[in-house]
């Protein structure tokens, strides 16, 4: 091999990086903040009773787990303009084509969280007297997101690396960034290896907190 790796480009390449940057943390932040949130709604519809609430849930949380998150964001970004006749910024249908694709795992991640919830606990919920509404938002919910919340992080790491993936439809993330600079400075090894360094550096510190909480969840069990 005689390549000889130069990285002098990133005295002031980095800027642009960095600016790419800004932006894959802005969608992976909206498509979190999505995902946590209406996650757990559809979660709730995927359980409910009625089939008219069930069904529409099941049918988008098995799309969207079932499909690649390539071919939905490609699809927002070129089909959605043409069939609905909406036009929104890029970093919006980013947030959107992710947080969609967030939702439905976390839906998962939540459903599996109430499950685990022990059936004692519905019980008593029911020998107090408590409505439907106090009973999963002070006592269901607290519960589920404490034994989904490893899986919920995870899911959170996966989507901060698919967030890369917009740059195929020329959204200036940190990959679009990092392609737009390989191809200025014929040094794509250097480039991409530094991408990647950053990629890893987010993810990293999320995945020790991940093992240190299931350690934790582990302890508690066994206790």
């Amino acid at each position: 091999m005689n390549y000889i790796f130069d990285f002098s480009f990133l005295a002031e390449g980095i800027w642009p990086l960095l600016e790419g940057l800004k932006t894959t943390l802005l969608l992976a932040l909206g498509a979190n903040v999505l995902g946590l949130t209406v996650g757990f709604v559809v979660c709730l519809m995927a359980m409910a009773p009625l089939w008219v609430i069930r069904l529409p849930a099941k049918l988008f949380i098995e799309f969207f787990r079932c499909t690649p998150v390539l071919i939905q964001v490609v699809w927002f970004f070129y089909c959605v303009p043409i069939l609905f006749n909406v036009f929104l910024d890029p970093i919006t249908m980013g947030v959107l084509a992710l947080g969609l694709n967030l939702i439905a795992f976390n839906a998962e991640a939540y459903r599996a969280g109430i499950q685990s919830v022990p059936k004692e606990h519905h019980d008593a919920c029911v020998a107090l007297g408590l409505g439907p509404w106090i009973k999963t938002v002070h006592v269901i919910f607290p519960q589920a997101l404490r034994n989904a919340i490893p899986v919920l992080m995870t899911n959170g790491i996966t989507i901060l690396q698919q967030s890369a993936l917009v740059a195929i439809v020329a959204v200036a993330d940190l990959m679009y960034a990092g392609k737009i600079l390989a191809t200025d400075t014929y040094r794509p090894l250097e480039v991409y290896t530094t991408v990647a360094v950053i990629y890893f550096l987010m993810s990293l510190p999320i995945s020790q907190v991940v093992t240190y909480l299931e350690r934790r969840q582990d302890v508690s069990v066994e206790r």
